[in-house]
């Protein structure tokens, strides 16, 4: 027997790699030493520019996300949702992103479908000056489904260690500031789905006009990447603090960049919720709580922005034509007390 006979073929998983290659080498930054292909991959530090640097690493996945993308045969934006991810889960130290590894296991090596991954990958290193550096591409036939693929990522960044981002530097009266996602990003997916595609019994092409777009599509709407438009803003030393709103939303992501003793007051109309959130909130007749700890409802980061600084943030994204929203602040509380508190109704 041959390794073909197992279900593995090289000539395909060569090819593959071949348009990795070329997609991963036009995001190579100024630090990339070497290519592709060797062991390891190597990245140097540029000496000059940093006095104490602290390297920041995160991983993720994509998630059952993936599930959507299999649906709907559109792979690119999954790529670039899971480098989107990662630089936003490094920016709430303030870390620069420097370069990205992917892992990409598939039940049979599909040569078109690993070029749109690493595509929409390459694409988003390139929108985030991260380099993609290298990576690992595995075919495992009788573990993934022939048209199925799992896909995880792997970053690390750089920044200052005095001008790390988080709770040490956050206090009582620094406002919160939220910056809109463009939907689901990469969490409540396995809810969604259920919701979707079990219960309404929807195929991915449906057009649903409560939402305004296919669902397939909107499912597929990719993760937001907020380094671009705050980089200025964190350069600056403008924020105390951030949190990226991932899985457990905000009562889960907020509290971990506030120091103890402090509790988050959010005021829950302050900010438009999508309507895809308000049409899976009404099929599944889900709870607000459940809702907060389940999506991002819009609310893709969140800021913490001590008072002297908020009108220059404000001006600086204004100046960008972001959209943003004053959501609440931080007070003083108890240890006992819930880190969140909210104030009036979501608007569904």
């Amino acid at each position: 027997m041959r390794y073909a006979d197992a279900g593995v073929n090289i000539s395909m998983a060569d090819q593959a790699k071949q348009r990795i290659r070329h997609l991963a080498g036009r995001t190579f930054t100024p630090g990339v030493l070497g290519g592709i292909g060797g062991f390891g991959a190597l990245f140097q530090l540029d000496r000059k520019r940093w006095r104490e640097p602290v390297l920041v690493s995160s991983a993720d996945g994509v998630g059952t996300k993936l599930k959507v993308a299999f649906a709907m045969g559109v792979h690119s934006t999954v790529g670039a949702d899971l480098v989107n991810h990662c630089v936003n889960d490094i920016l709430t130290t303030g870390a620069e992103p420097l370069f990205f590894l992917d892992y990409l296991a598939m039940g049979r090596m599909d040569p078109n479908v690993a070029e749109q991954l690493v595509e929409g990958m390459s694409r988003a290193c390139r929108q985030a000056g991260c380099a993609l550096i290298g990576g690992e591409t595995a075919e495992m036939p009788g573990f993934y489904a022939p048209d199925e693929y799992d896909l995880a990522g792997f970053i690390v960044g750089v920044v200052e260690r005095g001008r790390m981002l988080g709770d040490a530097r956050a206090h009582a009266g620094d406002v919160l500031l939220a910056l809109p996602s463009t939907g689901l990003h990469t969490n409540g997916y396995s809810l969604a789905r259920k919701l979707v595609f079990e219960v309404a019994r929807l195929k991915p092409d449906t057009y649903v006009a409560a939402v305004g777009n296919k669902i397939g599509a909107e499912l597929l709407k990719p993760h937001r990447c907020y380094w671009p438009m705050l980089k200025n803003i964190v350069a600056r030393g403008w924020v105390s603090a951030m949190a990226h709103i991932t899985g457990g939303g905000i009562p889960g992501n907020l509290p971990r960049v506030l120091p103890r003793g402090t509790q988050a007051v959010v005021e829950l109309g302050a900010w438009p919720v999508p309507p895809i959130f308000r049409y899976l909130a009404g099929l599944g007749k889900i709870a607000r709580d459940d809702l907060l700890q389940t999506f991002n409802l819009g609310a893709g980061m969140i800021l913490v922005v001590p008072p002297k600084s908020l009108g220059k943030v404000e001006a600086e994204l204004k100046r960008r034509r972001e959209k943003f929203y004053r959501i609440g602040h931080v007070v003083t509380a108890e240890r006992r007390k819930p880190r969140v508190a909210y104030a009036g109704a979501l608007p569904l």
